[in-house]
């Protein structure tokens, strides 16, 4: 068992708002931690995949009204979009009888209906958490590695082996693009999105270059885009912005893309063991996604996520900017030995960041010239919990 950071944070968004959110891919175990806080509490738990527990709510409001002095947890909730619309009437009424927070607990897979939905009707009501699969703070760094291989889906990174968790992102992406996708978004043939979601993955922390991947799918750009909003939607892709202040100097414009579990994406590229990844090209930029995942998790709410990079060359893979301070500054590298180029100095001169921070797999943190500390990404995630 795996004990989650978010999980104290759910719990006080709980006490502090009549409806929360959780939203996440689907095997993230949303479920497994609802579950858990509804045993602490008086609630209820309905699965809207079952038949049963949708039959349950043929008269929503009658049923829910009758739970009302309990923790209701909807698992799904995108199966009934029309459900928001009695949610708010009924957290209307709660409130006006003194019961102000602690409502309902909605779980879904990030649907755009989902958020569509909440947003028109629930707006002021609810709160939203996103749960992203284990990153590399929740793990000992002793087991760093293997979660970097297999990702931080939690049946796949406790496989009994890497053949097996292998399986289980094929058949979680397979699930994925036959069964889930058409029930979450628009209709798309399950072979072109597998082709589009691999070339992501060969294209792992590179600029998005639409017209290249509509060319590759015979396409147009438009199609590519509304592809990648899917997945984007979904939280299987990220696309990270570049930083546009304006410093003076031409910015590269594009954003770069990346998928957002290094175990998914390695099982798209058919990658199943250490050796096999460590053979491959994409090694560093996967690397580079792994660990840009986990401090953007780590990081406090309201941060900004960018990278920056120039015309002239000038480059740092990832920009954080925590509400209210500058920049923070951070390299990534798949080296033991990392060596900065000058791009990334000419980056810190534009920009003045506040810290300015090299990430690398070893375990101890040193100093290098010009400001600059190496560090694991433990300690960077540290540092960023503590802001």
């Amino acid at each position: 068992m795996i004990r989650r950071r978010i999980e104290n944070e759910l719990v006080y968004l709980i006490s502090e708002s009549p409806a929360v959110a959780l939203l996440g891919p689907r095997q993230v175990g949303k479920t497994t931690m609802a579950i858990d806080i509804g045993n602490t509490r008086p609630s209820v738990y309905l699965d809207l995949e079952s038949e049963a527990d949708r039959a349950k709510l043929s008269e929503p409001e009658l049923y829910l009204a009758s739970h009302s002095d309990k923790l209701v947890i909807l698992d799904e909730v995108h199966r009934l979009p029309n459900l928001f619309q009695v949610l708010r009437g009924l957290i209307d009424r709660n409130r006006r009888a003194g019961r102000r927070v602690g409502q309902f607990l909605l779980l879904g897979s990030a649907s755009i209906d989902l958020l569509k939905q909440s947003g028109e009707t629930l707006a002021g009501r609810i709160a939203y958490l996103e749960m992203q699969p284990v990153d590399g703070l929740e793990v000992s760094p002793d087991n760093l590695d293997t979660l970097w291989l297999r990702g931080g889906f939690p049946d796949s990174l406790l496989a009994s082996s890497d053949r097996a968790s292998m399986r289980w992102r094929q058949d979680f992406i397979r699930s994925y693009l036959e069964r889930d996708i058409p029930l979450l978004g628009p209709r798309i043939p399950a072979e072109t999105l597998r082709r589009f979601w691999t070339m992501l993955a060969h294209h792992q922390s590179g600029l998005l270059n639409a017209a290249e991947f509509a060319r590759s799918l015979g396409v147009d750009g438009k199609t590519v885009a509304s592809y990648l909003d899917l997945l984007v939607d979904l939280l299987l892709v990220r696309r990270l912005e570049p930083w546009h202040a304006n410093v003076g100097k031409r910015l590269v414009k594009s954003p770069k893309v990346y998928v957002r579990d290094s175990g998914i994406a390695h099982a798209l590229l058919g990658l199943a063991s250490a050796e096999q990844l460590l053979g491959h090209p994409i090694v560093g930029s996967s690397w580079e996604g792994f660990v840009i995942e986990t401090l953007i998790a780590a990081s406090p709410d309201g941060t900004v996520a960018n990278f920056y990079r120039t015309a002239a060359g000038a480059e740092i893979d990832l920009l954080l900017t925590p509400p209210g301070q500058k920049p923070w500054a951070i390299e990534i590298k798949r080296s033991l030995t990392p060596k900065l180029e000058k791009g990334f100095h000419l980056a810190c001169d534009d920009l003045q960041p506040q810290k300015r921070i090299v990430i690398y797999p070893g375990r101890e943190p040193f100093p290098l010239p010009n400001e600059v500390t190496v560090m694991p990404i433990s300690a960077a995630g540290r540092l960023l919990l503590d802001q």
